[in-house]
């Protein structure tokens, strides 16, 4: 896909999440989100003491607010990035006000990556908002680390819609979250 038609499906899929997050309860998504979440890590095995990589979210994303504060309630430490002027990731903990920076190989502390993104299809490919910030930061995750996307109901691609470009570059995720629950990717 040249990059214009790229940046079309970007502009299509912003326009989408407009729509999508217009028409949903923030605070009924915010409150279930979090205990999708926190379901999640008990599946995986994941309490008190693991480390999770979040993101504050901005207007219009899955809010994450609700889901920061479950994780750090449950003894979870939690690391969200801060993006660089290079659109690499350094990354802090939420509970530490001094936002100290841990530096660009802190997500290789995380025992699950919670990442943002305007869709995922069904093979794992994620398109976030084009800078690039997480194609640089996964690769240095923890192998077999699990990269989950956080997504708005309705924004996991169809199986009959047109799958996403993988460039060299990107990293398949693993799964998706959303209010309504978790969609797993993995093959197999």
């Amino acid at each position: 896909m040249a990059p214009t038609a790229k940046t079309e499906r970007r502009r299509a899929l912003r326009a989408r999440r407009r729509e999508l997050a217009a028409a949903r309860d923030t605070a009924a998504d915010e409150t279930a989100l979090a205990t999708v979440v926190t379901a999640h890590l008990e599946a995986l095995g994941l309490g008190a003491g693991a480390v999770v990589t979040s993101y504050e979210s901005v207007a219009g994303e899955p809010p994450t607010a609700t889901l920061n504060a479950a994780l750090l309630a449950r003894g979870v430490r939690v690391l969200v990035p801060d993006t660089l002027a290079d659109l690499d990731l350094d990354w802090h903990d939420l509970a530490d006000p001094g936002r100290e920076p841990l530096g660009l190989d802190a997500v290789a502390l995380a025992d699950l990556v919670l990442a943002p993104g305007l869709t995922v299809d069904r093979s794992g490919t994620r398109m976030g908002q084009g800078g690039g910030c997480y194609d640089k930061a996964l690769p240095r995750r923890r192998a077999g680390v699990p990269v989950v996307v956080l997504l708005h109901p309705g924004e996991l691609l169809a199986a009959d819609e047109e799958p996403l470009p993988r460039e060299d570059h990107d990293v398949p995720v693993d799964g998706v979250l959303t209010a309504e629950g978790h969609t797993d990717l993995r093959p197999g």
